[in-house]
C-alpha cells in the first residue's frame, strides 16, 4: 500500500494549477453517451474517478483516446455493446446510477446498473432519481442480490416530458433527470433543481450537443426533447474544490499560493468566509492568490448548503483552518449526516473539536432530532502533532493533508487511493509548494474500505436477466 509521509511546519508557497473538475468531467462523459457523435474534452484531470468512469463507459461501447499530459480526451459511442453495467463497478463511485438517465434515451433494452457508491458520507438515497425517471415514463426496479443489489430500468415506449419537482435540490437527481429529459418527447420542467456550477457546465455541454435547455432564477430547468445531435468541443471548468483546498492550505500554514484556474464566480461564498476568518486573497485574470495576512480570528458560523451556499466539500479543510483561528466557531452540516467522521483524528492530533447532535446556528435542518452528530464547535488556535493517519474518504483526506502540513513532526497518511480519486498529482503539487513529502510503498497495509467483491455466480445471474 502507498502512503504519504509529510514533514509539517513549512508554509506553502508558490504556484499551482487547479485541474478540471472531477464532478464535471465524470458527468460529461456519461452525457456524451446520449449521442453517436464525437465529443472532444479539454482540461481533463488525470484522477481515479475519471479512470473508473472511462472504464465504465468503455464497457458499454465508448471509444476513448486520452492524452493525460495534455489533459485532452476524445470519445465517441457509435453504438452500445450492452446496457448492463457489471457488478464490479458497484461502490466504485456515484456514476453508475446516472447511466440510467443517459441510456434510457439511447436504447430500448433493459438497463441494469449496480448500487451507487462513492465516499461513505451518509445514506445518499436514490429515491429522488427513481421518482423523477418514473415521472418521465421509465420503469425502475431494485432487485436485491446475494451481496449487492442492482437497479433495473426500462422505457420500452420511450420517455415523455413531464413536470417534476424535486423534494431537495439534489445534484445527482437533477443530473439524472436532465439526461433522461434530453431525449424525451415534449418538454420537461424540473423545479427545485440543483444549480451547482458543474450542472451549468453539463447544461452548456448538452446545448452544444443539440439539446434545448433554459435555466430560470427560481431553480427551474426546462428541456425540450430532441434526437438530433452534433459533434462537440468542450473545456471542463476548473475544480472549485481543489482551488479552495489550496487556498485554505496556504492560509493556515501562513504561506502564499497562487491558484491558477480558480474562478471567482464559483467561489463567492467561500471567499466571504476566508475574509471573515482573517485570510486574504487577490483575484487576478487567470486565478486567485491566497495568503496569510495576520492572525486568524474565529467566531464564525458556517452552515453548509447547496449552491450558492457554502459547499459541503469545503467544510473539512475549513475546519482545519479554524483550528488555527483564535476563538470558537460553529460548523453546521446540512447536506450529509455522516460528514464529521474525520473529526476524531483531528482531535487526536490536538484539535479542540466538540460534536453535537443538535442543529447549531441559524436554522434547523433535515437532520434535526435524528441522532446524527452534524454540528461542531471548533476552538483555536491549537498546535497539532504528527501521527499515523488512515484516510476514510476524499475530502477528509485533504483535511488530513492540511493537518499534516501544520503538525510538528512527520505524519504518515495511508488510504492514498481516496486522494487519488479527486486530486491530480497531489504529492507533486505539494512538493512544488515547498512541502517535504514522500510517496512510498509500505509492506504492512492499513485496512481501508474497498468496494465489496462480487461473486461470479452473481454476475452470471444478472447477465441472465438480460437474456
Amino acid at each position: 500500500m502507498e502512503v504519504l509521509k509529510i514533514q509539517g511546519g513549512i508554509p506553502l508557497k508558490g504556484h499551482v494549477r487547479a485541474a478540471g473538475a472531477k464532478n464535471a468531467i465524470t458527468k460529461l462523459l456519461v452525457a456524451s453517451l446520449l449521442s453517436d457523435k464525437p465529443c472532444h474534452f479539454y482540461n481533463v484531470p488525470s484522477i481515479g474517478d475519471v479512470e473508473v468512469t472511462v472504464s465504465l463507459c468503455q464497457e458499454i461501447g465508448m471509444q476513448v483516446s486520452w492524452d493525460r499530459e495534455k489533459g485532452e480526451m476524445h470519445v465517441v459511442t457509435k453504438e452500445l455493446k450492452t446496457s448492463y453495467i457489471p457488478q464490479r463497478f458497484s461502490g466504485s463511485n456515484r456514476i453508475p446510477i446516472l447511466m440510467m438517465g443517459a441510456l434510457l434515451g439511447r436504447t430500448d433494452e433493459d438497463i441494469i446498473v449496480p448500487v451507487a457508491g462513492g465516499c461513505d458520507l451518509g445514506q445518499r438515497p436514490v429515491d429522488f432519481h427513481i421518482s423523477a425517471l418514473e415521472s418521465l415514463g421509465a420503469s425502475v426496479e431494485y432487485r436485491p442480490m446475494k451481496r449487492q443489489g442492482a437497479y433495473f430500468a426500462r422505457a420500452h415506449n420511450g420517455l415523455q416530458g413531464n413536470q417534476i419537482t424535486l423534494p431537495f435540490p439534489s445534484v445527482g437527481a437533477t443530473e439524472n433527470t436532465i439526461l433522461a429529459s434530453v431525449t424525451a418527447r415534449g418538454t420537461t420542467v424540473i423545479r427545485n433543481a440543483a444549480m451547482e456550477p458543474e450542472i451549468i457546465d453539463l447544461i452548456l455541454f448538452l446545448q452544444k450537443l443539440g439539446a434545448n435547455i433554459t435555466v430560470d432564477v427560481d431553480r427551474t430547468i426546462r428541456i425540450q426533447g430532441t434526437r438530433r445531435f452534433y459533434e462537440v468541443q468542450h473545456t471542463v471548468l476548473s475544480d472549485r474544490i481543489e482551488a479552495a483546498s489550496w487556498g485554505m492550505a496556504a492560509i493556515c500554514t501562513k504561506g502564499r499560493v497562487f491558484v491558477e484556474g480558480a474562478q471567482h464566480l464559483h467561489m463567492i461564498t467561500f471567499l466571504n468566509k476566508i475574509r471573515e476568518v482573517g485570510g486574504a486573497f487577490d483575484v487576478r485574470h487567470n486565478g486567485i492568490e491566497f495568503f496569510y495576512d495576520g492572525p486568524l480570528e474565529g467566531g464564525l458560523h458556517v452552515e453548509t448548503d447547496v449552491h450558492p451556499g457554502f459547499m459541503t466539500d469545503w467544510q473539512q479543510p475549513f475546519v482545519v483552518l479554524l483550528t488555527q483561528a483564535a476563538g470558537s466557531s460553529v460548523i453546521h452540516e446540512t447536506v450529509y449526516e455522516k460528514r464529521f467522521g474525520y473529526a476524531e483524528t483531528l482531535q487526536e492530533m490536538g484539535a479542540d473539536i466538540t460534536l453535537f447532535k443538535q442543529c447549531l446556528g441559524g436554522k434547523c435542518c433535515r437532520y434535526a432530532s435524528k441522532n446524527y452528530a452534524h454540528s461542531m464547535i471548533v476552538k483555536g488556535p491549537s498546535p497539532l502533532t504528527a501521527r499515523e493517519i488512515s484516510v476514510p474518504d476524499l475530502r477528509a483526506g485533504f483535511a488530513y493533508v492540511m493537518a499534516a502540513c501544520l503538525a510538528s513532526g512527520q505524519s504518515v497518511i495511508s488510504g492514498v487511493q481516496f486522494l487519488d480519486r479527486g486530486y491530480e498529482n497531489l504529492a507533486g503539487k505539494l512538493a512544488g509548494l515547498g512541502v517535504q513529502i514522500e510517496r512510498s510503498t509500505v509492506k504492512d497495509p492499513v485496512p481501508v474500505m474497498l468496494p465489496m467483491a462480487v461473486d461470479e455466480e452473481e454476475e452470471v445471474k444478472l447477465e441472465e436477466c438480460l437474456a
